[in-house]
């Protein structure tokens, strides 16, 4: 922020870098980073419109880090405000927490955290989900349990279309896909086929005669 940093941090009160080019790196930390970008900078070389929209947007969802409410002016914020702020900040620290756990193969993290009461089905911002990083890191233990004693959803679809089953075939995971197949019944056809046969063979036992 060059000669700016203090007046950032009174104004804004997050972590954040700028760069004459009109470019602003943000950071709400554990929730997402943001890149803002309009040319035109002030004496200081930050983005004009770059700092305003920095400055609505904690005004907005009360995210200023250093922000004092013993001796603020302002309307106070609304319960609902404050609630939704909070409930979309958590939601994000909790979803990245558990998709990492997920990755590592941490087993007791996961159960400690279904236990907790955590939504084990939450997805990030590409939609992925601790099943997707579960089954493309192999981990079929993480995978079994998401789907058994989670009963998370066990196909969904992340931005590029990919499912769970789809990343354990890409990076050779045999057992997991072989499970998450048992799982989506890939084998329903020859199900369906076998119990039709099976029908008809118990029909052909039990056809009523036609009266003559």
């Amino acid at each position: 922020m060059y000669n700016y940093s203090g007046g950032f941090a009174f104004r804004v009160g997050l972590p954040g870098n700028a760069g004459i080019s009109g470019v602003i790196l943000l950071v709400i930390p554990n929730v997402m980073g943001l890149c803002l970008w309009s040319p035109a900078i002030d004496t200081m070389g930050i983005s004009v419109r770059g700092l305003q929209f920095s400055e609505q947007l904690v005004q907005k969802f009360d995210l200023h880090h250093y922000k004092s409410k013993r001796h603020s002016t302002e309307k106070p914020t609304t319960t609902s405000q404050l609630h939704s702020s909070q409930n979309f900040m958590t939601y994000g620290r909790h979803t990245v927490k558990l998709l990492f756990t997920a990755a590592n193969n941490d087993l007791t993290g996961l159960q400690c955290m279904a236990h907790n009461g955590y939504d084990m089905s939450a997805k990030d911002y590409d939609g992925r989900t601790a099943l997707h990083l579960a089954a493309c890191e192999g981990h079929f233990d993480c995978v079994r349990f998401l789907v058994e004693k989670c009963s998370v959803e066990p196909s969904p679809r992340d931005r590029w279309g990919q499912t769970p089953l789809d990343e354990a075939r890409n990076f050779g995971h045999n057992a997991v896909a072989q499970y998450l197949e048992q799982q989506l019944n890939v084998n329903l056809p020859h199900k369906h086929s076998s119990s039709t046969s099976a029908g008809d063979d118990n029909n052909n036992g039990d056809d009523i005669p036609e009266k003559t």
